[in-house]
Formats: C-alpha cells, structure tokens, sequence
C-alpha cells in the first residue's frame, strides 16, 4: 500500500461523486458542437492528499438530450473533495456524462495546472463530429 508524505489531508472515495446530480432536457435542432469549459475544476491526488486544480472542457453534438449547465456545474463540484487520479478521473467524467447524453460525439478533456514540473493533459474522445 502506498501511503502519501507528510500531512495528509482527509478526501473521499470516488463513490461520492454525484452523478445523479446530472439532468438533461430534450433537444430536436440541427447537429452542432457544444462546448462548456471551466477553469475550476479539481479533485484531490490521492497519493499526497493535495488539491489538483485545472480546467475541464467537455465538448458534444447532442443526439436527443443536452445537459443542464446547474446540474453539470454541481457535478463537477461534487469531485473537489474526491481522491482520484487525474486519468481515471477523465475517464470517470466522460463515461458519467456519456451514459447521460449518448451523444452523437462527445469528447473530455482535463488540463491540470503544472505539478512537480509536468504539465499533465487527458482527453478521451468518442463519435463522430
């Protein structure tokens, strides 16, 4: 077992992350691209405890269903206290809004604020645009 330096600080398991915060509406327009970006996502690195800040973008054509940006912004929110990894925690994003949406295309991308030196991006796309 792997156990982090120094102070550790207290964060949940990922079964606390609220998917069920997600809600949708319906969509019947032409095909487009939505995009939704924030610069305020974060989770915790499990290994140290700390923070891992960054942006998020989520990019999708719709196929019958958009989200609600309220219900996405408490979401993501629910992560901030979460210890995750920064690549599953991509993954967690996308299948979670992917089970949401079935979107046409959809693609997650996570953009972390540098950490030790490295600049860390994940992104995992699916579909056609």
């Amino acid at each position: 077992m792997v156990v982090a330096q120094g102070l550790t600080l207290p964060f949940e398991d990922e079964t606390n992350i609220r998917k069920d915060f997600l809600e949708t509406f319906d969509y019947c327009g032409e095909k487009q691209l939505i995009t939704y970006e924030t610069k305020e996502w974060s989770a915790v690195c499990p290994f140290s405890g700390l923070p891992d800040y960054g942006t998020l973008k989520i990019e999708y054509v719709p196929n019958k269903k958009i989200v609600e940006l309220k219900s996405l912004k408490y979401y993501i929110v629910s992560y901030r206290n979460i210890g995750i990894y920064q690549e599953p925690a991509t993954n967690r994003l996308f299948t979670d809004i992917f089970s949401v949406l079935a979107p046409q295309f959809l693609v997650v991308t996570t953009i972390y604020n540098t950490r030790g030196g490295i600049d860390a991006t994940c992104r995992i796309e699916k579909g056609i645009p």
